[in-house]
């Protein structure tokens, strides 16, 4: 009997010594929203200071979507095998240690600023108090551009790009457990009731970091980029935070985010493989995940025999058999949709607000982060609410998110129409012989210091306006502008671009679209909600981990490549640097609205048409099932009533 008491104290003590705060749901949930806090804050900041860093290195909107996206290459190929393993391996220690690969990769996200020369832009000239470069000269350009390519020895050729893309690379290699793994352990230990609050929950709590990124963005963006080698305040004097060739400190951000990343993910270390379970008050219609957790130790054991050759090739038929799930592949597809237009619009509506309404960086990056997110947040956490309080079945699920895509719509639609005329800039788009004016001048083509003419025509640089003299910290900045269109005397100019005038637009445009953001975002919990209750509990993992790979290669992958293909067939005027192409200097306003736009309505009308066939078939097949219930009810009182038929025949 003593034997049988000692040996019984170590497992009675056990679960007291794992009871605590790491074995509480309910902390679980708190540090895993903290944790893809950090990791959507940097997915935010990222995307809040793509163009900054794309002025910088002089890359297009093609090649920034890619950067933005490539996170997705390295989370793709893992995705599905880390979810086939999750439930056989220490889930909360995997998102952890995912966590740490994740940091390393951004703070090399922030390396190229350090191993790149000084930023180097139209009339910069450190070495002298009296900076009258860009003006109409009869000299050759081609001495001081030349000049300044050996000074700044080309930064492609210090390989920046491919730094950016390995920085990407292990951000995404490490944010590959971090969702499947938590999603599905908080389903697992959380009472069935409550997994669509903390699910409601953590979504609404991730989507505050995208929107502290691009507040983060907009903060350090007004500091100049090279303020950490610059010597002296007078380095940029010429330049400010609102002039077009301004560049922030897009680098600060990364360091800051990288740190946070590398904090919250330290807990997850203290947490156990195996958690308690909340109490169950009701009884769950569901098949019993306490029964899949008690079936699970011999499956694991299973499965760790299993081979990776062993494995591929079983693989096909998993995925087979999880897709010929109709509900779950509809839900999926419309949520694809969905997501290629988030990751679109999050990588250029800064872009978009900035060229479209003549805003700075941070002023649309403080747009997108303090009203289209949060819009965005209340759209998730009340889609939670609804489900839970309701208490809706699969069918009113798809119902519920047919209504509300199909809303978003009709306030989308409009957006296409609220916009701004392109400025008239001479030569490019008005008065294209004017170059013929500035002939003498010998202006460069890489030149780019817009400033406004008196006539309010718009030219690249005083050179190009014909501007003979600058007047230093005087309201006629540059006289003797022959190009400018002016009546007895020359015209004069002012630096900056001329904008369009229609500043007034932005507020309606903003309050729209955050009306589309909230209103598609009530589909958000209750479509992952569908497809958890959907799919086998034993499947649960990989399902998600399959509907997680099919965001990345359908939506996160190549959607930002997409938008920015779109937007470079808008541009105008390409600028140039060492007689290379490099970023865009105008674009035709109507065309990136309409293209940029077109495209996120044609995302979500084809997720309104998915989950329009999701409830259809929901529909038939409960139609189907109340027909055989009733044919079956029917055959049991026939046969009820023959019995009794027949006894009364044996009785009589």
């Amino acid at each position: 009997m003593t034997a049988i008491e000692v040996q019984g104290n170590p497992q009675t003590s056990r679960p007291r010594r794992s009871m605590g705060l790491f074995n509480n749901i309910k902390f679980f949930v708190l540090c895993h929203g903290m944790l893809q806090l950090a990791q959507l804050l940097v997915s935010g900041y990222l995307k809040g200071s793509i163009t900054t860093i794309e002025k910088r290195y002089g890359f297009s909107s093609q090649k920034s979507g890619l950067l933005a996206a490539f996170n997705e290459v390295g989370n793709t190929v893992l995705i599905v095998f880390v979810s086939f393993f999750g439930s056989r391996v220490h889930r909360p220690r995997c998102i952890g240690i995912g966590a740490m690969i994740a940091s390393v990769g951004v703070f090399l996200i922030a390396l190229p600023h350090f191993i790149s020369e000084k930023y180097m832009y139209t009339d910069f000239n450190s070495n002298t108090k009296d900076n009258s470069s860009g003006l109409c000269q009869s000299l050759n350009p081609e001495e001081e551009s030349n000049q300044t390519c050996d000074q700044e020895k080309n930064d492609s050729h210090l390989g920046v790009y491919p730094v950016l893309l390995l920085g990407q690379l292990l951000l995404g290699i490490g944010g590959v457990p971090i969702q499947p793994f938590g999603i599905s352990y908080i389903d697992d230990y959380a009472e069935k009731r409550n997994s669509p609050f903390y699910l409601g929950i953590l979504f609404a709590i991730t989507v505050i970091g995208p929107a502290f990124g691009y507040m983060m963005s907009s903060v350090l963006l007004r500091f100049y980029v090279d303020v950490d080698k610059m010597y002296s305040s007078s380095e940029n004097k010429n330049l400010n935070n609102d002039d077009p060739r301004w560049v922030g400190a897009w680098w600060l951000g990364f360091l800051m985010a990288a740190t946070l990343l590398l904090l919250t993910s330290l807990p997850y270390l203290f947490f156990p493989r195996k958690m308690s379970r909340e109490e169950i008050i009701e009884a769950p219609v569901e098949p019993s995940t306490e029964k899949m957790m008690e079936d699970k130790k011999p499956k694991t054991d299973m499965m760790e025999e299993v081979s990776l050759a062993e494995f591929l090739k079983s693989f096909p038929k998993i995925v087979m058999r999880t897709l010929r799930n109709p509900i779950y592949l509809l839900v999926v597809l419309a949520q694809v949709n969905l997501a290629a237009m988030v990751a679109g619009l999050a990588t250029f509506m800064g872009k978009f607000i900035e060229r479209q309404f003549a805003q700075t960086v941070y002023f649309s990056n403080l747009m997108i982060g303090g009203l289209n997110i949060p819009s965005a947040m209340l759209g998730i956490m009340a889609g939670g609410v609804i489900l839970r309080k309701l208490g809706l079945t699969v069918r009113s699920s798809a119902a519920m998110c047919t209504v509300a895509v199909f809303v978003s719509i009709m306030f989308a639609i409009p957006l296409l129409f609220i916009g701004c005329p392109t400025q008239s800039v001479s030569g490019i788009n008005y008065n294209i012989s004017s170059h013929q004016c500035s002939n003498a001048c010998s202006c460069s083509d890489e030149a780019f210091n817009p400033v406004c003419g008196s006539d309010g025509v718009e030219f690249r640089s005083p050179c190009h306006a014909g501007c003979k003299t600058k007047i230093p910290n005087k309201e006629k900045n540059y006289t003797d502008c022959e190009c400018v269109a002016s009546i007895g005397s020359p015209g004069f100019a002012l630096p900056g671009p001329c904008g369009n005038g229609c500043n007034n637009r932005l507020i309606p445009f903003m309050i729209l679209s955050s009306f589309t953001c909230f209103v598609a975002s009530l589909s958000h919990t209750t479509s992952f909600m569908m497809i958890l209750r959907t799919v086998t509990p034993e499947d649960k993992s990989f399902a998600l981990g399959i509907q997680f790979m099919l965001f990345r290669v359908l939506a996160f992958l190549p959607s930002p490549v997409l938008y920015g293909r779109a937007i470079d067939t808008a541009c105008i005027l390409w600028g140039k640097k060492c007689s290379k192409i490099t970023s865009c200097r105008y674009y035709d306003l109507d065309l990136f609205r309409h293209r940029f736009l077109g495209l996120q309505i044609f995302f979500i009308f084809g997720g309104f048409v998915c989950f329009f066939l999701s409830f259809m078939v929901l529909r038939r097949t409960n139609s189907t099932q109340e027909q055989n219930e009733k044919m079956n009810n029917q055959t049991k009182s026939e046969n009820s009533q023959e019995m009794k038929d027949a006894k009364q025949m044996i009785s009589n």
